[in-house]
């Protein structure tokens, strides 16, 4: 019991550190652009990985999982989609502190639209618009996964089954980063063709805007026209041109970085973190939240409990090195773009395809571990994991696509999830409803939306 005790203090210990060091901003305005990592920089791909950063971040989507729901399962913030143009690096690294106010992504996204000809707008429109059924799509190919992982929490176990089949689910995930991986390869293409075109009166304005520091972004209007566009346009505009800036001034280091919860995304952490946040004009959301709560959940936990959580960090350890070098594959594949040079296609979506066999190996790992430790908790420690949630009982509660409530979907069988097939089921498709049909002839995550 003793050595078991140390465990648990060393770990404690280790979710402590994180906390003070993984959330928190480095001082000082950076550099233009990225720079190597020192002791001063601690937002780096290194740092992300860090056992540190990952024990804390999985800990935080497993009290988020244990204490959340279906709904907030399915909260994602766009910006992880295709998230491959160092958006993510220069909201960390911002000199300002200000990369996680729900006005950081909007003041950017407004200087760069200002620097844009009318022409180049309308190529990022018209990209939104043939985007716009495929980034509906990704969201609702997120659903079975999700409705699957927390049927196994809840014991809810199809006959013939003896949980969730880890090869179906790594499929799904496969299926679902394919998708990620051409949504990103035809950004890049319209985004590289626009830097390609860019005049030098537009190229020294954009100079005037720094990477990492928001103290040089101008406060301007609107830049768009709301009315000619519906509102998954407007969004993805919008995303299209804060990342078209950070892809510009930043660097295939910046490309490559994600914070340490950009994988299994199905577990609620977003929906706990970051959806109070949702329309509030200059909120912060919290950048202690994650490593707080990671560390008083395990800190709830039995020794038995906070191992099978512990044990995750190694487990995945393979996989996560893996993503890095695929990561950097397809961003030094999508930065082919803005020189103009040929960009493979094919590999792209290859590479796609097994980042999401890895974050479909992670995520199960991840489901199985919660559902165990969610199956021995005593009444005592729901209670006080229910206590560590913070929350507005104002606030959404989804369901969700990205970060617009949408009413309930109905999922159809998820049987496949847990290694069982079934015969999918005829059914009429109301007007703006969600299905998912099943049948073992089928791509089983494949989502049909009724038509109106």
């Amino acid at each position: 019991m003793k050595i078991k005790i140390t465990v648990l203090t060393l770990v404690m210990s280790l979710c402590a550190w994180a906390a003070m060091t993984q959330d928190r901003p480095p001082q000082g305005p950076p550099p233009r652009g990225p720079q190597p990592r020192d002791d001063a920089q601690r937002y780096s791909i290194e740092q992300a990985v860090s056992d540190q950063a990952q024990l804390h971040t999985i800990a935080f989507d497993g009290l988020a999982f244990l204490t959340g729901d279906f709904g907030l399962d399915t909260f994602l913030p766009p910006g992880k989609v295709s998230d491959y143009f160092g958006f993510q690096y220069m909201r960390d690294i911002d000199a300002k502190e200000g990369g996680h106010n729900t006005s950081f992504l909007t003041q950017i996204a407004f200087n760069m639209l200002a620097v844009l000809s009318d022409d180049q707008k309308a190529q990022l429109q018209a990209l939104a618009v043939q985007q716009e059924n495929d980034i509906r799509q990704f969201a609702e190919k997120r659903l079975p996964l999700i409705k699957a992982f927390r049927r196994n929490l809840e014991g809810d176990i199809p006959a013939g089954s003896k949980g969730l089949d880890k090869n179906a689910v790594v499929k799904c995930s496969a299926d679902l980063y394919e998708l990620d991986g051409l949504l990103a390869f035809q950004r890049a293409k319209v985004m590289g063709s626009i830097i390609r075109s860019l005049n030098t009166e537009q190229k020294a304005a954009l100079s005037k805007l720094k990477f990492g520091d928001s103290r040089t972004w101008p406060d301007l209007p609107e830049q768009l026209d709301k009315r000619s566009m519906s509102h998954e346009v407007n969004v993805a505009m919008m995303t299209y041109a804060s990342e078209m800036f950070s892809w510009y001034a930043g660097s295939l280091e910046a490309d490559t970085y994600f914070c340490p919860e950009r994988h299994g995304m199905y577990f609620g952490g977003f929906g706990m973190k970051t959806a109070p946040a949702m329309g509030k004009q200059n909120y912060s959301i919290s950048t202690s939240l994650t490593g707080d709560s990671g560390e008083a959940f395990l800190a709830t936990l039995t020794d038995a409990q906070c191992k099978l959580i512990t044990d995750l960090v190694d487990l995945q350890r393979q996989d996560l090195a893996e993503i890095v070098r695929i990561r950097r594959a397809i961003a030094t594949e999508l930065r082919l773009f803005p020189k103009g040079e040929y960009t493979d296609k094919d590999k792209v979506l290859s590479l796609s395809r097994r980042y999401g066999e890895l974050d479909g190996e992670m995520s199960y790992l991840y489901a199985k571990a919660f559902a165990d430790v969610g199956k021995t908790l005593t009444a005592q420690q729901k209670e006080k994991l229910a206590r560590m949630r913070t929350s507005n009982p104002s606030g959404p509660k989804g369901p969700f696509l990205y970060s617009t409530p949408i009413n309930m979907p109905r999922i159809e069988n998820t049987d496949f999830l847990f290694g069982v097939q079934s015969q999918s089921r005829q059914t009429a498709l109301p007007a703006g409803k969600t299905f998912v049909l099943r049948s073992p002839a089928e791509d089983h995550c494949r989502v049909v939306t009724g038509q109106s």
